[in-house]
């Protein structure tokens, strides 16, 4: 398997010609696009576009817009393939005011779009992808996504809370070959979740370590780890990345810190 990092939270996962995408952002700037001349402060994320029209399908972690940019996925997917994203919300229209900007672009974009549930999975081949748990800072909905072939299994964490669900995915799906870890501990304060946490809406480096040695990763990749900050609403941890490989390196857990653009090959220990 050969994984590549889009930047943010984007990566590309390609096996004998293949490829399947998850969560790549096209435009870094649409996210807070909405804010317009405040918008202009904040420092968004270095990201490379997945290749063109290749995959056989789109993973979406959850519908926030860095996570879910439909001309990225317009551009990685072939004509046929299919967006696969969890189950949606209830029907009160606050608990989809972080979800329908995505929502909207994904619908006039005229994708393909498949619902979820967690440990539901999928077979295209050559992959089987499986929605696992996940806990989003906001409580919206989201999923964590297992990319299986027969060379290895990657697990990608969206931008995830630490939650319990940790030991049932380890035990039914581990070990794993690369985990795709978010790690910037961003603390959340939006208008529609008042009043706000004090704790991260996303696992800090500490909590991100925690969680790679418990799914048994093999490899720690830190990923959402730079951009974004906008003091009020969205309040990261300086230099996670760099204190995520701190805390893994004393939790023994392998890391590889990527750029955005670059390429790993995923080998099992039996290969």
């Amino acid at each position: 398997m050969r994984l590549r990092w889009l930047g943010w939270a984007g990566a590309e996962i390609e096996h004998d010609g293949a490829t399947v995408v998850i969560d790549p952002l096209h435009d870094a700037g649409a996210v807070f696009a909405y804010l317009g001349d405040q918008a202009a402060a904040i420092v968004v994320p270095e990201v490379v576009a997945p290749s063109a029209g290749r995959a056989l399908a789109g993973l979406v972690t959850h519908l926030h817009r860095d996570h879910a940019d439909a001309p990225a996925l317009k551009t990685a997917l072939r004509p046929d393939a299919p967006v696969l994203e969890p189950r949606g919300p209830g029907d009160d229209s606050v608990d989809h005011l972080a979800l329908a900007q995505a929502d909207r672009e994904l619908t006039a974009a005229g994708l393909d779009r498949r619902l979820l549930a967690p440990w539901e999975a999928v077979r295209i081949e050559p992959f089987t992808l499986t929605a696992l748990p996940a806990a989003d800072g906001i409580g919206d909905p989201q999923v964590a996504w297992l990319i299986e072939t027969n060379e290895g299994r990657v697990l990608h964490l969206g931008d995830t809370m630490f939650h319990g669900y940790w030991w049932r995915i380890a035990r039914r799906h581990g070990p794993f070959d690369a985990v795709l870890v978010p790690v910037n501990g961003a603390v959340l304060t939006f208008p529609h979740r008042q009043p706000p946490s004090p704790s991260p809406g996303v696992m800090d480096p500490d909590q991100a370590a925690t969680a790679a040695r418990i799914l048994g990763a093999r490899l720690a990749i830190p990923i959402h780890d730079h951009g974004y900050e906008l003091h009020g609403a969205y309040e990261p941890v300086a230099d996670a990345a760099q204190r995520f490989v701190t805390a893994a390196t004393r939790q023994k857990v392998p890391t590889l810190a990527l750029h955005p653009g670059q390429n790993i090959t995923i080998t099992p220990p039996h290969a």
